[in-house]
């Protein structure tokens, strides 16, 4: 099946089914986002939802204590409307399950209808992908006009991640296959394609020698929580890096594709990718940076470090920090570094793209003995806006320049609502829009990438760099970037 025919199939009813239907994943964005479709009509006609679980509740228990206990919390209190809210609950099912169990499945069979679309949300953990597939093949739930929404992290190395393609691969074609990065559902990641794109002023200048460097920052000011258990395994590389900052900077640098086909765009991502210049040993040693937060103050309260977190083993050497240097082999960006950051219990909550154009060769214009150059912003969270960084003339006599900004506040811009990420990225998945989905190669490409980085750091047997929480990572990373003659953004100011 082509991707185009996957997108063309007429609409149909749609039983959405959702594997961790009593999970933290469905109660805080999955059933919210739902929730928010059927508000704004952006459901099939016919719709309905059955949610899988192993707590022995009867579907008014499940209602009671999941629904409107633990999602109709999440829910912007703006967007509720109570009318709403009671026919989106008569839309549920709830499917008591052993996902584990063949048998079971043919209880999922009778309460799912025929001749409908089933989109089967696997909000799970991956090592039980394999299972469910193979079961829901064996009950017959798979056909044609199924599809199936698979949850990262997608392995932990490359053979885990080929594997479970493999295993997803027998009873699934690639175009019915969605590999869910929320990232690629924000506004305005998806308004870069349109940026770059869509105005020619930046044509010309998006390239080496006109661009001096890259900076990609996922910053967040939470601990690990509840997750510790799972995250110890995975470190920040795999959580983040692996898949999240490697999408943005594909989007960054990826060439034009002929057209929005879901395929064109995917194949210029993974040309990127591909494009990643393989670590050395020693590029690892010089162009990595990994850390571990301890005991600090986040937004002025005390917060403990992740070797005092619960569940967290005694001497753990998980990464909750990673600052890395990359490079693309290609003639657009020969000589630009791509500086990946991304951390937990950071100075402040932060998703930024910047853009470092070069400086001009001379200027006649006196700087202070600063080199201003202009930069390009791009906010993700925690507001959504775009920032083009220029000089302008400072106010009084003479001719000294200061930096400005021309601000694109796309809140103000657009007045209408906007979407959240998984809302809008389920709408795609019900609709047949692979675009912003992960394909299996740019999926394998990605991890043959990190892979080594992983393997080089257990190698070395160096522990993680120490940072207080509450600061924006270890000191090696300032000095990461001070072999390449940049600086990280906030650190400009200080």
């Amino acid at each position: 099946m082509t991707t185009q025919q996957a997108s063309a199939t007429p609409d149909l009813p749609l039983d959405m089914i959702i594997f961790g239907g009593t999970g933290d994943l469905s109660f805080r964005k999955l059933l919210p986002a739902l929730y928010m479709a059927h508000l704004h009509c952006n459901l099939p006609p016919e719709t309905r939802i059955l949610t899988i679980g192993r707590k022995p509740w009867s579907r008014d228990e499940y209602i009671s204590q999941f629904m409107e206990e633990k999602a109709k919390p999440f829910i912007d209190k703006k967007a509720f409307d109570a009318t709403a809210w009671d026919k989106f609950l008569a839309l549920f099912e709830y499917v008591r399950m052993n996902v584990d169990s063949a048998e079971d499945y043919l209880s999922l069979k009778e309460a799912s209808r025929e001749g409908v679309r089933r989109v089967f949300y696997l909000a799970t953990s991956p090592d039980l992908f394999t299972n469910i597939c193979d079961n829901l093949s064996s009950a017959g739930l798979i056909d044609a006009n199924s599809r199936v929404v698979l949850e990262k992290p997608l392995g932990h190395d490359l053979a885990s991640a080929q594997e479970i393609n493999n295993d997803v691969g027998k009873h699934f074609e690639e175009a019915q296959i969605y590999r869910i990065d929320h990232y690629l559902g924000k506004e305005t990641v998806q308004n870069l394609m349109v940026l770059r794109f869509g105005n020619p002023i930046f044509g010309p200048l998006w390239q080496a020698p006109y661009i001096k460097s890259v900076q990609i920052t996922v910053a967040e000011t939470v601990g690990v929580g509840s997750r510790a258990g799972f995250y110890d395994k995975t470190g920040a590389l795999r959580d983040m890096v692996q898949n999240h900052l490697l999408q943005l900077l594909c989007i960054v640098a990826m060439e034009p594709p002929v057209s929005l086909d879901p395929d064109a765009v995917r194949d210029e991502k993974l040309k990127v990718l591909r494009s990643l210049r393989p670590m050395t040993p020693e590029d690892i040693a010089r162009d990595t940076v990994r850390g571990q937060y301890t005991a600090g103050a986040v937004d002025g309260e005390a917060v403990k470090g992740y070797l005092e977190e619960d569940n967290v083993p005694a001497g753990s050497r998980a990464e909750t920090f990673v600052a890395l240097r990359a490079r693309i082999n290609n003639w657009r960006w020969a000589n630009v570094p791509f500086f990946l950051r991304t951390g937990k219990r950071m100075q402040k909550k932060l998703s930024e793209i910047v853009i470092e154009f070069s400086e001009l060769p001379f200027s006649i214009i006196p700087s202070g003995g600063r080199n201003y150059g202009n930069r390009l912003v791009i906010q993700l969270q925690p507001e959504e806006s775009i920032q083009l960084q220029m000089l302008a003339k400072e106010p009084g006599s003479g001719m000294h320049m200061l930096p400005v900004s021309l601000n694109l506040d796309l809140q103000q811009a657009f007045t209408e609502r906007r979407a959240e990420a998984y809302e809008r990225l389920l709408i795609d998945v019900i609709r047949g829009r692979l675009t912003h989905f992960m394909r299996r190669d740019e999926l394998e490409a990605a991890w043959a990438w990190a892979e080594p980085i992983l393997d080089g750091w257990a190698k070395s047997g160096e522990r993680p760099r120490s940072y207080s929480a509450g600061t924006f990572g270890p000191a090696a990373s300032t000095a990461l970037m001070t072999r390449e003659n940049a600086v990280w953004v906030e650190e400009e100011s200080q």
